[in-house]
């Protein structure tokens, strides 16, 4: 089994999922003790954060592609980045590193594409909806994204922020998300993207009337079939 590096703790509610599932996936399939080889480096959210509001880009590129080739250097043989938003930096980080990266789209759109689902609604932070970097990326296999409106954006956003990173789940939030998803199947998606690694602490498969893809959990099942030679 290959070490996997894990740039994690943005947050780390979704880094903890992140790591029960990949844990609990080796434990599974190859069963008595068996757990995943993992190096995390979980960085302060604050910092993070506070690179986000500012716009600095390059600052959390260059923080993050550090941090990543620390985790190449300390023995990790392939590399994950968990969080959706921060893949906005993820040249940077692939730049840095010889391992290979496992980008989160990539992932995600590969486990699209055999359902036949060519239009997709996306959640996630106001920076995963609004900028390019995630549309352009699942346009380049052949997908289609659209997003809630721009109040529904500011309810989602809000939510990951203010609630999800704080490990806090709300059953009224939770319908709020389920009006919006169903907002986006009437403007024609044919699947969900939880676009967001803290989004599946609040929704699952059950809350939209179309496939729900949980990046979180696609993310590892790839990590995890890249690290076992499959």
């Amino acid at each position: 089994m290959k070490t996997i590096g894990v740039l994690g703790g943005m947050s780390w509610e979704s880094s903890l999922e992140w790591y029960r599932l990949a844990n609990e996936r080796v434990r599974d399939r190859l069963g008595g003790h068996r757990s995943a080889r993992i190096l995390l480096d979980s960085l302060d959210f604050a910092d993070i954060e506070t690179l986000q509001a500012r716009d600095d880009w390059d600052a959390a590129g260059h923080l993050l592609a550090g941090r990543a080739l620390a985790l190449e250097n300390a023995g990790a043989e392939l590399l994950v980045l968990c969080t959706n938003t921060m893949h906005l930096v993820a040249e940077q980080i692939q730049d840095a590193v010889s391992i290979p990266f496992l980008h989160i789209v990539d992932v995600t759109a590969e486990a699209i594409r055999p359902s036949g689902v060519r239009t997709v609604g996306l959640l996630g932070t106001a920076f995963t909806m609004e900028r390019p970097f995630y549309a352009e990326r699942m346009a380049a296999h052949g997908i289609r994204t659209i997003v809630p409106d721009e109040e529904e954006r500011r309810v989602v956003h809000d939510v990951i922020y203010d609630e999800l990173v704080h490990g806090v789940v709300r059953p009224e939030s939770r319908q709020r998300y389920q009006r919006i998803m169903a907002a986006l199947v009437d403007r024609g998606a044919e699947g969900i993207i939880l676009g967001c690694t803290e989004i599946e602490l609040l929704i699952s498969e059950g809350d939209a009337t179309v496939p729900v893809y949980p990046t979180t959990s696609l993310h590892v099942d790839a990590a995890l079939a890249a690290a076992l030679g499959d």
